[in-house]
């Protein structure tokens, strides 16, 4: 077996790190994808209208895209969603109109309780 040359061994590194932005990448948009999910059902907005309000709660805080997802997805599960976030993101559904809210009240913003969690095409809690 030979050893790569300087020049193949700067590729596979390069590649290596490629590797490593994509899976990052892939999991990032699953989380983004999940917090569309909440914002849909929280906002009673459409999957385009959820996707407008991450990136503009995410533009408002100052906050990456990816980590505002990941909070949204998080408070899913805590029923904690910090102020300022909360914040911006009623504010975003109140520019869309949107008939819920992170403050609205109802079945839609309700807190699940705690148990085991959703299933694809299921709602865990009683």
């Amino acid at each position: 077996m030979t050893m790569p040359t300087d020049g193949e061994a700067d590729r596979i590194l390069q590649l290596e790190e490629e590797v490593q932005q994509l899976k990052e990448a892939v999991v990032s948009h699953a989380v983004v994808d999940q917090a569309i999910g909440v914002v849909v059902v929280l906002g009673r907005v459409s999957p385009d209208q959820g996707w407008t309000v991450l990136r503009e709660v995410s533009q408002h805080t100052n906050v990456k895209l990816r980590d505002v997802a990941g909070t949204i997805v998080a408070s899913g599960r805590t029923g904690v969603l910090p102020p300022g976030i909360r914040a911006e993101l009623g504010k975003a559904l109140d520019r869309l109109g949107a008939p819920g809210g992170p403050d609205a009240t109802g079945p839609a913003v309700t807190a699940r309780p705690a148990g085991p969690p959703c299933v694809r095409g299921t709602v865990a809690g009683p």
